[in-house]
């Protein structure tokens, strides 16, 4: 092992490392990882960014900006109310709804399949009686499933096959995989995936009623009270108070009193006007709660002038850091008003508004939604959407920030009060689901037709080789901003940037394990000792060793990390590079043991009421049937 191996594998170990962490976003480690390798001598200055024009790379994103069409031009929504049946039992639905998720999926960006699907699987779990983590896992796990089908089903694939157009130069293997050439395996897999959920797995499915079918979890909601001149609870102690929130299963856990933070409050401490009480409760609880305290929401007083942009009184242990970060949305001239046009103000403002117009709902913090990182408070939810922030929920822990000041985290579900319009428009333009009950967006029939033939188009030139698949799919973004399924504003704001940089970073790193030979080296040491030579073996081994990273690691990473290991295994063993890349295909798209593994897995961790270890149960299951299908489909479709 010479020095540039040494240097290789000390950076990956390092960039493994800090994605197992997950106190950096992704892109970030990737970035990192890319300039060590320039420092070191690894990869050339001239050769680092070469990934940013990668086929692969201008692929995802192109796919990324035609999904955005079919969304909003409602296509996928009148799809789904003629897919879906009116009126039938839990196992049909169910069927209906992951087998649904898991075709979108095949064609489209499963975050966004998922984040359409969500309301309708809530909705469904209401009218079946059914907690909503049984609807919404195997939603989630079909829409994974369905994206190993296809060549722009998941970003993954498209690395794999960049892999072994790689390879093709040094006559390992023909060319890049093709639209289709991974539907015989993924299709298998997904079908056996989603029968065996559908058959009975779904049941496998822990129970959690306290999250109720509306998207709140008893218990899970924090919420600051804040008690004026007069009210009952003044003069009283924090043991008094809590013997009446004991009645509603509500608890304090914490106060401001006098500007001053403080937690776990003393029983004797008394309460004076002007504090501000934080409660667990549920939301349905809420109104007993004021009610027997004579207490306000916090977030339903006027703002004074400047509140919006002051920061709370925090302890410095508040200073919790998160895994994602995002930059807050710039107010553009559109989305300003003026303070004399009474008209807007009186839409916007719920202090102003007709009370009958002020609702509540709860929104869903999408993976890489702007929301992610920042506050209420960042984001001038009051100033800007007129949007009262009353309580947070995150599964796992509870948060002892203010209201205000508390970064939202992906995964967050977020009780929101407002005009349904607001909420409407703040969900849509910071990338959160509304999960109350809702109408589906009425389609544009013209543009909804245009949207589905553009993408089936682009599908088509890249399926029968008339152009590359980048081409293709660019081509077809820029047919979608000329007709307008996709506005020319919106373009950027389709693209998941995140993952294009972790891509584009990340193949100068991957080429540099190939050039240095520590891919062969480390193919090597795994087949000669664990593998013993035998291909199966080996075969067996690359798709468990993928599988286990992609539990716990972004999964366009895995590919990309497991794709140079696996053509130098094909080569040490004299075999056929192909069944090795598909193997790693397979192992990135089956993430299901964490929450972690995959966004669409985070996305439903709040709306489902569910904990780390919950995914295991049906996880398993999913992941051995994988195994068993997945294998000789392999070796029969990509013989060795």
């Amino acid at each position: 092992m010479h020095t540039d191996q040494l240097l290789i594998l000390l950076i990956l170990a390092c960039t493994v490392a800090l994605f197992l962490w997950g106190r950096w976003r992704h892109d970030m480690v990737a970035g990192a990882a890319l300039l060590a390798c320039v420092g070191v001598g690894l990869v050339s200055p001239d050769a680092a960014f070469a990934g940013f024009g990668h086929p692969a790379v201008i692929t995802v994103a192109c796919v990324l900006v035609l999904s955005r069409g079919l969304q909003t031009s409602g296509a996928v929504d009148a799809l789904t109310r003629k897919a879906l049946p009116n009126s039938a039992g839990p196992m049909l639905s169910i069927a209906a709804l992951t087998g649904l998720a898991a075709v979108l999926s095949a064609f489209m960006n499963n975050v966004g399949a998922l984040a359409l699907l969500m309301p309708v699987a809530v909705q469904m779990a209401h009218k079946q009686d059914l907690a909503p983590g049984q609807v919404l896992m195997p939603l989630a796990f079909g829409s994974i499933l369905g994206g190993m089908t296809t060549l722009i089903g998941t970003p993954p694939n498209l690395i794999v096959s960049s892999f072994r157009a790689q390879a093709s130069e040094a006559g390992e293997a023909a060319s890049s995989f093709a639209m289709f050439d991974y539907t015989p395996v993924g299709a298998a897999v997904a079908v056996a995936g989603v029968l065996l959920i559908v058959l009975g797995g779904w049941k496998l499915v822990p129970v959690r009623r306290e999250a109720a079918v509306e998207g709140f979890d008893p218990g899970a909601y924090l919420t600051e009270l804040r008690i004026p001149e007069g009210a009952r609870a003044v003069g009283k102690s924090v043991r008094e108070i809590e013997e009446v929130l004991e009645k509603h299963d509500a608890q304090v856990i914490g106060m401001v009193q006098a500007e001053f933070r403080v937690h776990a409050p003393h029983p004797t401490r008394v309460i004076r006007a002007g504090d501000i009480l934080v409660v667990e409760a549920d939301a349905d609880a809420l109104p007993e709660v004021l009610s027997s305290l004579g207490a306000k929401l916090e977030e339903d007083i006027p703002a004074d002038d400047g509140e919006e942009g002051q920061p709370d009184v925090d302890d410095a242990d508040d200073a919790r850091p998160t895994t994602e970060s995002r930059e807050a949305p710039s107010v553009s001239p559109e989305n300003t008003h003026d303070e004399d046009d009474d008209t807007e103000d009186d839409k916007r403002d719920p202090a102003r508004t007709p009370h009958a117009d002020i609702v509540l709902q709860e929104i869903a913090v999408l993976p890489g939604s702007r929301l992610a990182g920042r506050s209420a408070t960042d984001l001038g939810l009051r100033t800007r959407y007129s949007i009262n922030v009353l309580a947070i929920s995150r599964a796992g822990h509870r948060s002892r920030r203010r209201l205000r000041s508390q970064p939202f985290q992906e995964g967050d579900l977020l009780l929101v009060q407002g005009t349904q319009a607001s909420i409407t428009e703040f969900a849509a333009e910071s990338g959160g689901v509304p999960l109350a009950e809702r109408a589906l967006r009425i389609p544009d029939r013209r543009k909804a037709i245009t949207a589905g033939l553009i993408m089936l188009l682009a599908i088509a030139g890249a399926a029968l080789g008339l152009v590359p698949a980048a081409v293709s799919f660019a081509l077809g973004v820029v047919v979608s901003m000329v007709l307008r399924t996709v506005p020319p504003r919106e373009v950027y704001t389709a693209i998941d940037w995140p993952v294009v940089v972790l891509l584009a970073a990340l193949i100068p790193v991957a080429g540099a394990m190939e050039s240095t030979g520590t891919a062969d080296l480390i193919a090597r040491v795994l087949f000669e000792t664990v593998a013993q030579g035998h291909p199966v073996i080996g075969l067996a081994l690359i798709l468990v060793v993928t599988m286990t990273l992609s539990d716990l690691m972004n999964n366009a990473a895995t590919a990309a990390v497991m794709c140079p290991i696996a053509i130098g295994a094909a080569s040490t063993l004299g075999v056929s590079a192909d069944p090795y890349l598909m193997a790693v295909a397979v192992g990135a798209s089956c993430a299901f043991l964490t929450p972690i593994g995959h966004q669409n897995n985070t996305l439903i961790l709040g709306p489902g009421g569910f904990r780390f270890g919950d995914y295991w149960r049906l996880g398993v299951p999913v992941q051995l049937l994988v195994l068993v299908v997945s294998i000789p489909m392999l070796l029969f479709v990509w013989p060795l």
